[in-house]
């Protein structure tokens, strides 16, 4: 079987470089090289991608031998309905190591056709390396790669305010734009270049705040066999992922014009202020995974799925959803219950083996984040406590003893947290465990036995576990 290539695919069309995409990985290949072949198909969006390799080692060299070209799997459960889809992606022309051949990497930046810059370098990736230098070959940082890029398009260029770029990243970092276009300044600081440069960063280009959602497995090798038996090419680029697909720009019509994703089956919207959305996904998608692991853990599930397939824990999960988070929350009621119903369909996923103790990690710092602003926003507009997400907190505190029934449990967090616990646990009554953890302001930001009631709700919850294990102990309490 050969390696896939151009050669062996007919009449695929090699084109012109529209977009400067910074990795290489599954998530952008799966996520924007796809959106893009879409665009590309029913928009004649005639888009090519140039890929640049972002740190110094990576898939550069595997994209170059197959022209770009690599196979998308994607499936899911939507409406209740088994969805599988198979795409050939084309959407690659070429990809750049810059730390191999830096002046391919700079003449990018001569592409007349080139209007994007899409990145995905991890929430590590936007970040500020006073060792950075101008004339690095290439800069450590992806923000100093990205301004060396552009001060020598705008040098090429002679500053015409025309070749300006539209910057989209999608690191999973909240303002990822406005803090890429932050760290971008200080390295036009740092490197002393002109004022005219600056001014055309500013004002000839873009940056966009986004929020990326796609659960993206990779590369199947567990059951690569499989998948490589239904293509008639060997390809060592396999994707895999859900079929679900939200990506949220903040742009106005400027961009919906530049690109016309709204027109495709994608789940793509561009909104003045994406903050709703963040806050939706926060409360709804990563609030239900969160509150969810203790008390499905506890009650002995292993999988996101199998908590969502029975009949309490699913019940559970599914009234914390619509019953608790929802209200508390700022978009229209239709699509608030629309994004959730596709959540619980990606949580049914049977192609997506979602392990609770793979959640499990540092659960108390999720949980104020994700979870607590639910209950306190509950609290405020309704006068009292949320039954499930109170009932969620207690489960939270008992997971953290570390064991159950005899079993060790999947606890995984700071040392010195995981020890205090430890030290709570074997030292003092549920009473005064629940004081002294509700009161720790380093846990919360706040202190938490000012909330009227919530203490002794708690208190109640846990001991109710204790005696009568999780199910029994759920439905005395509520």
């Amino acid at each position: 079987m050969d390696l896939l290539n151009r050669k062996n695919v007919s009449a695929l069309p090699k084109r012109p470089i529209k977009v400067v995409q910074f990795g290489e990985g599954n998530f952008l290949r799966a996520f924007v090289d796809y959106a893009i072949q879409l665009l590309n198909l029913e928009k004649d969006f005639n888009a090519g991608v140039a890929v640049v390799q972002p740190i110094d080692r990576g898939l550069v060299s595997m994209l170059n031998d197959q022209d770009g070209l690599y196979t998308l799997f994607s499936k899911g459960v939507v409406s209740g309905q088994e969805i599988e889809e198979k795409h050939l992606i084309d959407s690659i022309v070429t990809a750049i190591d810059p730390y191999k051949d830096h002046q391919s990497y700079l003449a990018l930046a001569q592409e007349a056709s080139l209007e994007f810059i899409i990145s995905n370098t991890t929430e590590a990736g936007i970040a500020f390396d006073a060792g950075d230098a101008l004339d690095m070959q290439p800069p450590n940082s992806f923000p100093a790669k990205l301004t060396q890029l552009l001060y020598h398009r705008y040098q090429f260029f002679n500053g015409a305010m025309d070749k300006g770029l539209v910057v989209i990243p999608c690191e999973l970092i909240n303002y990822n734009a406005d803090t890429l276009k932050e760290v971008m300044l200080k390295y036009i600081d740092l490197w002393n270049l002109d004022e005219g440069f600056k001014n055309w960063v500013l004002e000839a280009n873009s940056f966009h705040n986004t929020l990326v959602d796609r659960i993206v497995p990779g590369y199947p090798k567990d059951d690569i066999d499989a998948y490589q038996e239904q293509l008639a090419y060997k390809d060592n680029l396999i994707v895999t992922s859900e079929v679900f697909f939200l990506w949220v720009i903040e742009g106005g019509e400027a961009l919906k014009k530049k690109l016309p994703l709204a027109g495709t089956k994608l789940d793509v919207k561009i909104v003045a202020d994406m903050q709703p959305y963040r806050t939706r996904k926060v409360r709804i998608l990563n609030g239900a995974h969160t509150s969810m692991v203790p008390f499905s853990l506890l009650y002995g599930n292993e999988t996101v799925k199998q908590t969502v397939d029975n009949d309490f824990t699913g019940r559970f999960v599914k009234a914390t959803i619509f019953e608790e988070i929802i209200p508390t929350l700022d978009l229209p009621k239709e699509e608030l219950e629309a994004f959730a119903e596709a959540v619980l369909d990606r949580f049914r996923n049977p192609f997506i083996k979602h392990q609770l103790a793979s959640i499990a990690l540092n659960s108390i710092s999720k949980f104020k984040v994700r979870v607590l602003p639910s209950l306190l926003a509950y609290f405020e507009a309704k006068g009292k406590l949320p039954k499930n997400l109170t009932f969620a907190f207690a489960c939270l505190l008992r997971f953290y003893k570390g064991s159950w029934k005899g079993e060790q449990l999947p606890v995984n967090d700071d040392a010195v947290l995981m020890d205090t616990f430890k030290q709570l646990w074997s030292n003092l009554s549920i009473e005064a465990l629940v004081q002294e953890v509700l009161a720790n302001t380093s846990f919360w930001d706040t202190d938490l036995t000012k909330i009227p009631g919530l203490k002794n709700e708690v208190i109640k919850a846990l001991m109710l576990i204790e005696e009568h294990g999780v199910e029994q102990g759920y439905k005395a309490f509520v």
